[in-house]
């Protein structure tokens, strides 16, 4: 029993140390020992428990790592913040030109500014967000 527990605490430290590294690869290993835990305590013979470690860690690495880093490493799949509001709709409260005005876009009123220098957008228009430039949604008009 000594032994499946040295492999726990190897486990667990390896999955812990993962934290500081974010590579996938000490929480592999570690999951490894956990494996080799299981395996000592069911079998007690040492070198029974260091092939189903490698075994393990070498399939965790090979097999489940890169498909974990393609999920958790890339970058967002989704838009979130600002570069969600690019595209959307908003109707313009004031007259916006390419100095400024407001519009109420997400449901939140916005500062805003046309695209296009000397065209001017009367309230009540519905405005496609071409950018958020800071806190300014630079609009075009819908034609």
């Amino acid at each position: 029993m000594t032994a499946a527990l040295i492999w726990l605490i190897v486990g667990v430290g390896l999955i812990v140390a993962e934290v500081l590294s974010g590579d996938f690869v000490l929480l592999m290993l570690g999951l490894g020992a956990l494996v080799g835990a299981g395996s000592a305590a069911l079998t007690g013979n040492a070198i029974v428990d260091v092939i189903v470690f490698a075994v393990a860690s070498i399939g965790l690495l090979v097999l489940a790592r890169p498909a974990l880093k393609r999920r958790f490493l890339s970058g967002p799949g989704v838009k979130t913040n600002a570069d969600a509001l690019v595209g959307a709709q908003a109707v313009t409260m004031s007259t916006v030109d390419s100095r400024g005005g407001q519009v109420k876009l997400a449901g939140d009123v916005w500062s805003a500014r046309s695209i296009a220098e000397g065209t001017v957008i009367a309230p009540d228009t519905t405005v496609t967000v071409v950018e958020i430039a800071g806190a300014t949604a630079v609009v075009s008009a819908e034609p």
